[in-house]
């Protein structure tokens, strides 16, 4: 295997991912964030689609119904409300309280089994990433007013809406190739965000030339690289890697997110947010080696 592809694939998901949030809050600002979002995926599964169909995958009816319901949750609830949230919370916040989702995803696993086994190092990283998720919530309403506050409130309500996703897409052990599943899921979620756009009027207002350059820019970066390059790097790597090590993406990426959003738009990194990103990373990082104890355990 070729070292420089690992060494490409790797920087992929940790780089690519890690700054589309501030590709994110460079679209949103001339395009309306339902649309930019459902641009996004549409494109990005069109061009998938059309890899896959060329390499005559075909897509089964059930893989079509599942698609539509993880589109939901990844997609228009998941991703919508985080284009939407971006208006007004800063990227590196957004990309801090995202990074909660191994916790969230633990969390309704363990629900929805009614199985709550725990140990003490899942039981460290639940609190201590419900103390920095609180800590984020609590500084932002009190430093930046409500707008920011109600903003931080919908990346939360995205965070368990992909996590619920997860979930569902494991226990309807959905088969086929992932870049087909992929293709389907963000083709279905594309067509809910822009049906819900419209419902909600983003049209009103919207023109095509009164986009700017970077919005433009940001989009089809979001495209290209934030959607394409990097999904392929990630299912690339998941097929020869193990998920745990892949899966390290959710440290580096709020890392890359908030040093791209104080680098390029001066968001404000405090001591505060500096602790919540170690507490959030931390906690995280227990959560997977407490959930590795467990499935050894079993």
């Amino acid at each position: 295997m070729n070292r420089a592809t690992v060494i490409l694939a790797f920087l992929s998901i940790y780089l690519i991912w890690g700054s589309t949030y501030l590709a994110i809050r460079y679209a949103v600002e001339t395009i309306p964030p339902l649309y930019t979002a459902g641009l996004r995926h549409l494109l990005a599964g069109s061009i998938l689609l059309v890899w896959c169909l060329a390499k005559r995958l075909r897509p089964t009816w059930g893989q079509v119904r599942a698609s539509i319901i993880i589109g939901f949750f990844f997609f228009l609830v998941g991703h919508g409300t985080l284009h939407w949230a971006e208006q007004r919370v800063p990227s590196g916040l957004a990309s801090l309280l995202i990074a909660s989702e191994p916790i969230w995803v633990f969390l309704i696993s363990a629900a929805t089994a009614r199985q709550w086994r725990l140990n003490a190092t899942l039981l460290a990283g639940i609190l201590l990433g419900f103390g920095g998720v609180g800590l984020l919530m609590g500084r932002s309403a009190l430093n930046s007013g409500p707008g920011v506050f109600v903003g931080s409130l919908a990346v939360v309500l995205g965070a368990v809406s992909w996590s619920v996703g997860i979930v569902y897409s494991r226990r309807s052990h959905l088969s086929g190739h992932p870049l087909l599943l992929s293709a389907l899921s963000l083709l279905a979620g594309s067509a809910q965000l822009l049906l819900v756009g419209t419902v909600v009027g983003e049209y009103r207002g919207f023109s095509l030339a009164s986009v700017s350059v970077r919005s433009w820019l940001a989009l089809g970066y979001l495209i290209l690289f934030g959607s394409v390059v990097a999904f392929t790097a990630y299912n690339w790597l998941l097929e020869h890697y193990s998920p745990t090590l892949v899966a390290t993406h959710t440290y580096v990426n709020p890392i890359v997110a908030v040093l791209l959003g104080w680098l390029f738009v001066s968001e404000v990194v405090t001591p505060n947010v500096l602790l919540s990103t170690v507490m959030v990373i931390g906690a995280v990082m227990l959560v997977d080696r407490g959930m590795s104890r467990l499935h050894q355990s079993s």
